[in-house]
């Protein structure tokens, strides 16, 4: 699956800095808004390719759209803050919601690529930056 990485600027790196005790408070609040900007561009982007430019009737179920949501605010193993965007399993009919994103994605034989995640990802970088930023002002204007 696509994988997004923001850094932030340095200079409000260091107001985040001034969070002190309240970090692992806020930071999850203000990851969780910018997952939901991507995540609804993953939706958009989802919704726009199934179904789409087939030879045959569709035989699309809303499953996999029902399924793709946001995981909480969480900390991995080298003490970072991420946020996960993904699928729920395992589908009504046993088939994994990863395997049929992956073939919508990259296509397989006799069926073309229709990319969503990948575009999903650059065209909401700049917007789930700046949705994090608003959050953390907001959340530190508080302090």
């Amino acid at each position: 699956m696509a994988k997004l990485q923001a850094k932030l600027p340095e200079d409000f790196m260091q107001k985040v800095s001034r969070l002190g005790n309240q970090t692992d408070e806020i930071l999850p609040k203000a990851l969780e808004v910018g997952g939901e900007v991507v995540l609804n561009k993953v939706k958009d982007n989802l919704r726009s390719v199934i179904g789409s430019g087939t030879k045959y009737p569709s035989k699309a179920t809303g499953e996999l759209q029902r399924a793709l949501g946001l995981s909480k605010a969480m900390i991995d193993k080298n003490g970072n803050h991420n946020v996960k965007i993904g699928f729920a399993e395992p589908r009504s009919n046993g088939v994994s919601n990863a395997k049929i994103a992956s073939i919508i994605e990259y296509g397989k034989h006799g069926q073309p690529a229709k990319p969503f995640l990948a575009p999903a990802k650059s065209a909401s970088r700049r917007a789930c930056v700046d949705a994090i930023v608003t959050k953390l002002e907001e959340e530190i204007g508080k302090i």
